[in-house]
C-alpha cells in the first residue's frame, strides 16, 4: 500500500472518532414518552414478533431449498 493511502486512512479515522464524540451532547428525547407510558415494552414486543416472523420464513425457506437440492440429486 503507499504510504499516503495509509496517511489518508488514518486521518480519516480520527477525523470519524472525533466526530462521533461531538453528537453525544444532545440526547434523543423521543423514547421519554414512551418510556413514561410503558408503550416501550409494545414496541419491543412487537419487533420481538417481527424478528420472529422473518427467522421462521428463512428457516422454512431453507427447509424447502435442501429438499429441492436433494431431489435436484437424484
Amino acid at each position: 500500500m503507499n504510504i499516503w493511502t495509509k496517511i489518508l486512512l488514518l486521518s480519516m479515522a480520527i477525523l470519524s472518532g472525533g466526530m462521533s464524540f461531538a453528537q453525544e451532547a444532545e440526547k434523543p428525547e423521543m423514547a421519554t414518552g414512551l418510556k413514561s407510558n410503558g408503550m416501550i415494552y409494545i414496541v419491543v414486543i412487537v419487533l420481538l414478533i417481527v424478528f420472529a416472523g422473518i427467522v421462521f420464513y428463512l428457516i422454512t425457506i431453507d427447509r424447502k431449498l435442501n429438499r429441492i437440492e436433494k431431489e435436484l440429486k437424484k
